[in-house]
């Protein structure tokens, strides 16, 4: 098993009240090699928390995130870091690529802080290889400005895989492209999903990207239940 949630619960504390809001209620999942999970709901049902709680950027009121067989729970800054660098990779809505470097020198950012200059050689290699994969192999040195908005995703993509991690979290990453582009990034997430040995989680709210993946899981008042996909 790659990733466990436990009986996982978030609230929040309504601003000058002590009305507490419930948005993730007892929350289990288990993630295991190769799977492919797509979650939805509506606007405001905590699908965007519930992955970042799994991807250790927050912390649940209640319950417990196992990560790679380690509960994630008391562990410091500097682990919860090496265990985002190492073990996990994210993708968001906006590709956040600076603008300053060139499409090569974005990817290659999560390589930085290896100190062994073999290791960081095989992830320029890899580097390298996943841009070729993904159809940027021309645009490399070019700067975000230079590209379109499909173009920085994937290349987002690429930053995110780098490091080969195990586990890719993706958070609405069609939600700022056109259908063509959403179309060819859903079907790209779901072919680095079998090519590349990894485990995919994906919020969405496109069912097109959704159906997609192996399976559906439908978050609604704090609850997340399988769906048929029949």
């Amino acid at each position: 098993m790659l990733a466990e949630l436990q009986h996982v619960s978030k609230t929040y504390e309504q601003q000058g009240s002590d009305i507490h809001n419930l948005i993730l209620d007892q929350i289990s999942l288990a993630i295991y090699e190769q799977d492919s999970l797509a979650i939805v709901g509506p606007s405001g049902s905590g699908k965007s928390t519930l992955l970042n709680i799994l991807g250790t950027l927050d912390h649940p009121s209640s319950g417990k995130v196992i990560i790679d067989g380690t509960s994630v729970d008391g562990l410091g800054d500097d682990r919860l870091a090496h265990i985002r660098n190492q073990f996990l990779g994210f993708v968001f809505q906006q590709h956040y690529l600076l603008p300053q470097l060139t499409l090569i020198e974005n990817v290659l950012l999560p390589t930085l802080p290896f100190k062994d200059k073999a290791k960081q050689q095989n992830a320029t290699q890899r580097a390298y290889q996943l841009i070729e994969r993904v159809g940027l192999k021309n645009r490399m040195h070019q700067r975000p400005v230079q590209l379109s908005v499909g173009e920085c995703q994937r290349a987002a993509v690429v930053r995110a895989l780098v490091n080969k991690p195990r586990l890719l979290l993706a958070d609405e990453p069609t939600g700022s492209l056109d259908a063509g582009n959403a179309m060819e990034l859903g079907q790209l997430l779901g072919e680095l999903n079998r090519e590349q040995n990894l485990a995919v989680v994906v919020v969405t709210h496109s069912l097109e990207m959704a159906s997609r993946m192996g399976k559906i899981y439908q978050l609604t008042s704090g609850k997340l239940q399988l769906m048929d996909k029949r």
